[in-house]
């Protein structure tokens, strides 16, 4: 089957995969069930994606791209109330939404993807930055950096207890507690 004639083929491969993915867990796919959604030959799709961590990770990238396009009009919109236990909670669902594609991640890069595990430090280290500032900018009253990685690690910890289907913890009144938890701070502090 011939590659389609587009400039964007490694975009066509991505969506085709998301919408795969809408259906099945990334272990239930394969690299060929891919190429022929997406409409391209498996040669194509090796071309761009050698193993299915590397395209797993480009989907997981483009939507924390989306998110960070999205956190940064979300703060700086006048009109929205983005105080730092909304700034938390508001962090945390969007975390948690990519939970599949995270968990597969994590796992393979701690089971010794090294190239992987390089690329999820590297993103954690952006948005570690960028949510601090963005916190560091609300207030002067709590440690941003504390903070920010409280609530990257507590969107990891989601992930986690979601995938164990762990029906003792429920994830939407933690998130909502937890930003609870941080207005108290922010009430204590001033």
């Amino acid at each position: 089957m011939a590659a389609p004639r587009n400039e964007n083929i490694k975009a066509i491969i991505l969506d085709a995969a998301e919408a795969l993915l809408q259906k099945k867990s990334p272990s239930d796919i394969s690299l060929a069930q891919i190429a022929e959604s997406s409409g391209v030959s498996k040669g194509t799709l090796y071309y761009y994606y050698k193993n299915k961590n590397d395209l797993l990770f480009d989907i997981t990238d483009r939507y924390l791209s989306r998110q960070w396009e999205e956190l940064i009009a979300w703060t700086e919109n006048k009109e929205k109330d983005t105080s730092v236990h909304r700034l938390v909670k508001y962090v945390v669902e969007r975390n948690v939404e990519t939970s599949d594609f995270r968990l597969h991640l994590l796992d393979a890069a701690i089971l010794g993807d090294d190239a992987l595990r390089e690329k999820l430090i590297r993103r954690y280290m952006e948005f570690q930055a960028l949510i601090s500032r963005k916190i560091a900018e609300r207030t002067d009253a709590v440690s941003a950096d504390y903070i920010t990685w409280l609530i990257l690690t507590a969107s990891d910890g989601i992930i986690v207890q979601k995938a164990l289907h762990n029906e003792a913890f429920d994830a939407a009144e933690f998130i909502a507690r937890s930003a609870d938890y941080v207005r108290m701070l922010e009430k204590e502090e001033q």
